[in-house]
């Protein structure tokens, strides 16, 4: 069974070269981002403030907040990305994350050569890699190009073939950062389709997001985050919830 644990978490991040004052100033006037510490001449900013969250096995969390309020970085702790500064995080579960697909992506290597490279990324052994290739490059859908290095490829077709390497696998945990829109309109229409299949078999979900409909469409609780502190934990009724879809 999937669960995540999140006990009062801190994530700080250190800037060096950094005048503490300044940048406090331009956080404040933006009206975003972390508090701002100072230590050893190095400027930190604490991204994430004493955070605590359970999240179990059919839950589908949305997280709201300005700019700068700390929503990736809370999905790239759950992600395992960042480590907590302080507190304590659990994981039981595998998990795939949609905030950043490009990562691990090789400009120079080959579409095939990155789907060998992402997947390693991902957690896969070379085994599954070789199993689940052809199946990547036909929902990529850029045939020849995958014996081309990525660098000649448009951005529209990085995304493709991003997506089609990163949800190629099934797990416990889906992280979003907003409901993903990649490609042209016949691929979108292939994205959501996978995407509404992700949803559906993940034990939870986590997607952060400025579109209160589809908070409400696709979730059963919501956090809000200001200057990287819950401000707000509440459950959403189902029967709230508008028909539709709108990403």
């Amino acid at each position: 069974m999937a669960r995540i644990t999140l006990d009062a978490v801190s994530v700080e991040y250190p800037v060096f070269g950094a005048d503490g004052e300044s940048l406090k100033k331009t956080l404040t006037a933006a009206a975003t981002g972390g508090r701002i510490g100072r230590g050893t001449g190095i400027t930190v900013v604490e991204a994430l403030r004493h955070v605590s969250l359970e999240l179990a096995d059919g839950d589908r969390l949305g997280v709201v907040g300005h700019n700068g309020s700390g929503k990736s970085t809370l999905l790239q702790t759950l992600a395992g990305v960042y480590p907590p500064t302080r507190g304590r995080y659990a994981r039981v579960g595998s998990v795939i994350s949609l905030v950043n697909p490009m990562l691990g992506i090789e400009r120079e290597a080959t579409g095939y050569e990155n789907i060998m490279i992402r997947g390693l990324v991902l957690g896969m052994n070379r085994r599954t890699i070789r199993q689940l290739t052809p199946e990547i490059a036909e929902f990529s859908g850029l045939g020849d190009y995958l014996h081309m290095p990525v660098h000649t490829y448009s951005t529209g077709m990085m995304m493709r073939l991003a997506f089609a390497i990163t949800t190629s696998v099934r797990a416990d945990i889906l992280l979003m950062d907003v409901w993903l829109s990649v490609g042209d309109a016949q691929f979108r229409q292939l994205a959501e389709e996978r995407i509404r299949a992700l949803v559906a078999q993940s034990g939870i979900l986590v997607i952060a997001s400025h579109s209160a409909d589809l908070i409400a469409r696709e979730c059963t609780r919501v956090v809000e985050l200001a200057h990287g502190a819950i401000v707000r934990d509440e459950p959403l009724r189902v029967d709230d919830a508008p028909d539709g879809f709108a990403g």
